[in-house]
């Protein structure tokens, strides 16, 4: 593992702005929070209940978004999640209103596998995935035989075995749907690469186990592992930017179309023309 990340992206890795409560229990039925009133009447301040990650996408929520939406007169709540598939169930069933923790891929896997009713409503900036190693410093000390680290879960397994072909290690089947390719739809492995996949999360603390590894954005900033470390950095196809995630019945409503809106203004443009230092894709 290489360096921190402190330091290089300054402001944004920083302490949240935001002291953010933490709502247990039914947290007063987050949908039900974010309702319709007409800021301007007088009337109390809308609540937005987000889920809480530990990484970078959160944090870019914190900082920048948040601060928008507050002199809007909306009112930031947080539940803390370990992980994003609990993440997705409680926004599934209500329990908040919004998340900003996943690209379309990892979305759409969890309305099929879950029944879920999840609607992305824009990308978001997005940290690439890439290729990193504790024992090699470049691309062109692959060897035979090889072991390789990838994630395990559906969407991000595909972004991986698409980044290694992007290195020209493999050769994925041309006619291979890339947001679901697995090990099987590799046409030609010529080093005889050994792929093992991981939970993403463990992937980090195993790095020296392998040759190299596939690690996600949010997995990188958790890690402390210096994204500019990456010996490769993958194209980010449509399906894996970062989304603003609702349940599809919130789609249009108020406070949605505040969140949208507040990515896309000019305040969170200068925020990350500020902040970015290359971390970022945007876009």
């Amino acid at each position: 593992m290489t360096g921190k990340t402190a330091g290089k992206t300054g402001k944004l890795f920083g302490a949240a702005a935001l002291s953010a409560a933490v709502l247990i229990g039914t947290a007063a039925c987050g949908n039900t929070g974010a309702g319709d009133q007409n800021l301007d009447s007088g009337q109390e301040a809308k609540t937005i209940i987000y889920g809480k990650a530990a990484g970078p996408y959160t944090v870019l929520f914190e900082e920048a978004i948040v601060p928008i939406l507050e002199r809007e007169g909306y009112t930031l709540e947080s539940v803390e999640f370990s992980d994003l598939l609990q993440n997705d169930i409680a926004l599934n069933e209500g329990e908040i209103d919004v998340n900003v923790e996943q690209h379309t891929a990892y979305m759409e896997d969890f309305n099929k596998s879950q029944g879920g009713d999840l609607a992305a409503l824009t990308p978001i900036p997005t940290v690439p995935a890439g290729i990193f190693s504790a024992t090699h410093d470049s691309l062109e000390e692959l060897e035979k035989g090889a072991q390789i680290a990838v994630p395990n879960d559906a969407s991000n397994t595909a972004r991986a075995y698409v980044l290694l072909e992007k290195a020209g290690w493999i050769s994925l089947e041309e006619d291979a749907e890339l947001s679901v390719v697995t090990q099987d739809d590799i046409a030609e492995n010529p080093y005889n690469l050994e792929f093992t996949e991981l939970d993403s999360t463990l992937i980090p603390q195993a790095l020296e186990d392998f040759d190299y590894a596939v690690i996600t954005g949010s997995i990188v900033y958790n890690a402390g592992i210096d994204p500019s470390t990456a010996l490769l950095q993958e194209d980010i196809a449509e399906h894996l930017l970062l989304q603003v995630v609702v349940k599809e019945e919130n789609r249009d409503a108020a406070w949605a179309e505040a969140i949208v809106d507040a990515y896309h203004s000019d305040e969170f443009k200068t925020y990350l023309e500020e902040n970015n230092d290359g971390l970022w894709y945007v876009p």
